[in-house]
């Protein structure tokens, strides 16, 4: 005679069936929302990374330019830039179009506040009745605005214009061109 020794599978008792299903269900339900969490970081965290670093590029390539002459009406490096010149230059290399006049530059984008500006940001100077000047921020910190630009006087500098006796009160406004126009 031959006796059958009862077991506890799950294929036999159905309670046991569904606690077994929900616990799997579980599983793999946490097991992809943790897949989904990763891949769905949030996607403008990178483009925020990627305009910083456009941002960098350009004010960088700007810097390069440190030392030039001032030419008036100067549209390139090998004759010289004058303001609207090099701040022109330098965004149309990264394929950001802007005007080489300052008086239709400070037109062009969105006008930010000046406490607001980031690097790459254009500065306008003058009076309340004409663009006398264009500059490129370089870096907004506690220090001040620095930015580059073509001077008469000292060619092309880099220049903390919140200390500056010449530069401060001659400030008008600030625009964006690269936000809208980039990536």
């Amino acid at each position: 005679m031959t006796e059958t020794i009862p077991t506890n599978s799950a294929s036999g008792d159905p309670s046991l069936r569904r606690l077994l299903s929900f616990f799997t269900l579980l599983f793999l339900s946490l097991i992809s929302l943790s897949f989904k969490s990763v891949d769905s970081a949030p996607a403008n965290r990178s483009s925020d990374v990627e305009m910083m670093q456009l941002r960098a590029d350009i004010t960088g390539y700007a810097q390069n330019f440190t030392g030039l002459r001032y030419r008036y009406a100067g549209r390139s490096p090998k004759t010289g830039f004058d303001c609207s010149g090099l701040t022109s230059f330098v965004l149309q290399e990264f394929n950001i179009p802007v005007s080489s006049c300052s008086r239709t530059q400070s037109t062009q984008g969105q006008k930010i506040n000046l406490e607001n500006v980031q690097a790459g940001d254009l500065i306008f100077f003058g009076t309340t009745a004409r663009i006398k000047h264009v500059a490129m921020v370089v870096e907004n910190t506690s220090e001040g605005v620095f930015v580059v630009h073509a001077t008469c006087s000292r060619g092309i500098i880099v220049e903390n214009i919140s200390t500056s006796k010449y530069w401060k009160p001659k400030i008008l406004f600030a625009r964006d061109v690269i936000s809208g126009m980039a990536i």
